[in-house]
């Protein structure tokens, strides 16, 4: 084969150089928009593992919107709270102060013991009642038993010798007789000898009437004395045990310390002594379960007031919180210099937050039954907290949890009224985790 044919073939068999690169660039092409789309899956898929990470995950509720009727009011009357029996609690004995166990705003329960005074004096009066009790009981037994057979053996040796000196003096003054008729002996000395016979003669009597006595046994009446003694000791026994036990000052009834008025060694009497003397009252103290609202009604508006009217407290302290009452007491003659008349208002469901003495506002229901109309927002009791002192929510805007004030009304079961702060719209949180904050991003559940 001819070297130019040969060329000329192999030259039809090469490859254009530039069809080669466009064959490249076709083949590339494919590949590269592989990569491309993975790496955007990719930065997808870690933006949402990123995201879901980042998230904090919560359960949220709608705010309830509702409808309410209330009692329209009559009259609007501020005034102050007071217990309704505040107690000065005193004491029965005087004595200083051993220990003294409470403090200023302590809750006590009933027969608490308070104050305990120094019981040394009141413990060695009981000793000597009870001794006395002891020897007149004994004095009763042995009377109520009897004489004891010795006794009666001894009374009756006691006539024997009666008799015997009898006896005696009987003989010895038959013989002073004789003698005298026969000059030997002067009529004194037979004067002499008839007394010593007397004598004996009366002893005799008095033995013998004492051993009938020690039989018998003591009189009814001596018995009676002796009963009457017992129940006399006995008196003064249970008299000296309630001294000592009232050196226990102990609380009447259920209650909070108002006032701690002695201290560990001061000197508490029965009577009021002054300021720098001798305490007469140990503490104050009052059920602050049982409240009142003290009003000056005036008496323009006194027509409007009756007893047992309902009403609604609300204490300045808490302008968030209603307290249902009625009126307890009116005052059964007005004031002439202030014009006014009191009125009295018992806080039906007090819960621990009213003090005496708190200013509080009272709405007098109408007692003709007319209603008022409003619009209350209801919200989960977990989904509120404290935030700086007050009442918040956490609302959900934008996935993020956005912290709203709020102004809280009565609790109705597990929601609490919501007064402000919301409108009635929003998504509240109600599982809050600890470290949440405002501002967070949330996913709700």
């Amino acid at each position: 084969m001819p070297r130019e044919s040969l060329s000329e073939d192999l030259g039809s068999l090469r490859i254009d150089p530039a069809r080669r690169d466009r064959g490249r660039e076709q083949r590339n092409h494919p590949r590269w928009m592989w990569y491309v789309a993975a790496g955007i899956a990719v930065m997808l898929i870690a933006w949402g593992v990123i995201t879901a990470i980042r998230t904090t995950p919560v359960e949220a509720a709608r705010v309830v919107s509702m409808e309410v009727s209330e009692p329209s009011a009559v009259l609007v009357a501020s005034g102050y709270v007071v217990a309704h029996h505040k107690i000065q609690l005193s004491s029965k004995v005087m004595g200083r102060v051993a220990w003294i166990g409470v403090e200023k705003g302590d809750v006590v329960q009933k027969d608490q013991v308070l104050v305990r005074l120094e019981p040394d004096e009141y413990k060695a009066s009981m000793d000597q009642a009870q001794g006395n009790l002891a020897a007149a009981e004994a004095r009763l037994q042995q009377m109520q038993t009897g004489s004891r057979p010795q006794e009666i053996e001894r009374a009756r040796a006691q006539v024997d010798d009666a008799r015997a000196n009898l006896t005696n003096a009987r003989l010895y003054w038959q013989r002073s007789e004789g003698l005298a008729k026969d000059g030997v002996i002067s009529s004194q000395d037979l004067d002499r000898a008839r007394a010593v016979h007397d004598q004996a003669k009366a002893q005799l009597e008095a033995a013998e009437k004492q051993h009938e006595l020690v039989k018998i046994g003591p009189r009814r009446e001596e018995i009676d004395n002796a009963r009457g003694l017992v129940q006399q000791a006995r008196g003064q026994l249970d008299y000296a045990k309630t001294q000592l036990e009232a050196t226990e000052i102990r609380a009447p009834v259920r209650g909070t310390i108002l006032d701690r008025l002695v201290e560990h060694g001061e000197m508490v009497t029965t009577s009021f002594v002054g300021d720098r003397g001798a305490k007469s009252s140990v503490v104050n103290m009052a059920d602050l379960n049982d409240l009142l609202v003290e009003l000056d009604i005036s008496q323009n508006d006194f027509a409007r007031v009756q007893m047992k009217q309902k009403c609604t407290i609300t204490a300045d302290a808490y302008p968030d919180k209603r307290y249902p009452g009625e009126v307890f007491q009116i005052a059964p003659e007005a004031n002439r210099q202030k014009a006014t008349v009191q009125v009295k208002v018992r806080v039906l469901n007090p819960d621990g937050l009213m003090r005496p003495e708190m200013n509080a506002k009272v709405n007098f229901h109408n007692a003709a039954g007319g209603v008022v109309k409003s619009t209350e927002l209801l919200v989960p009791r977990s989904a509120v907290f404290q935030s700086d002192g007050k009442s918040a929510v956490m609302v959900v805007e934008r996935n993020r949890a956005i912290v709203k004030p709020v102004i809280l009304g009565d609790s109705a079961g597990d929601s609490v009224r919501v007064a402000s702060g919301l409108t009635g719209t929003e998504l509240v949180v109600v599982s809050q985790p600890g470290n949440l904050v405002n501002g967070q991003r949330i996913r709700v559940k």
